[in-house]
Order: C-alpha cells, then structure tokens, then sequence
C-alpha cells in the first residue's frame, strides 16, 4: 500500500509541476487511482510541506510550494 501511496505521489507531483495550480476536481481526474489513493498522497505530499492548498468555491486548488 505505501508503494502505491508514494507511487500517486510522484503523479501528483509531475502533473502540478507541468500544469501548475490545478483544482482537486480537476487533479482526481487526471490521476489514474481511486479517489481515495489519491487524497492519501496528497496527505502524504501535504505532510512533507511540499503542497499549498487555496480555497476555490467548495473546492480547493493545488500547486507545488
């Protein structure tokens, strides 16, 4: 399970890093992984300090610190 929490990870970050600030709606989609795998890495990168979060409407952007 770590393996693929850390494996989402490093989607997540490849695709914030091209695109820049994406909104979550938008990043689940792009990601290949249930939902839940995804909120996992982003916990996972939210916990390493390497995310910022900006409300947007209900939702939330992301992007690279």
């Amino acid at each position: 399970m770590i393996t693929q929490i850390g494996q989402t990870a490093g989607v997540i970050w490849q695709i914030l890093d091209e695109e820049g600030p994406v909104s979550l709606t938008a990043l689940k989609k792009q990601v290949k992984a249930p939902e839940v795998m995804v909120y996992m890495a982003l916990g996972w990168l939210a916990r390493e300090d390497k995310l910022q979060f900006t409300p947007q409407g209900r939702s939330y952007s992301v992007r690279l610190r």
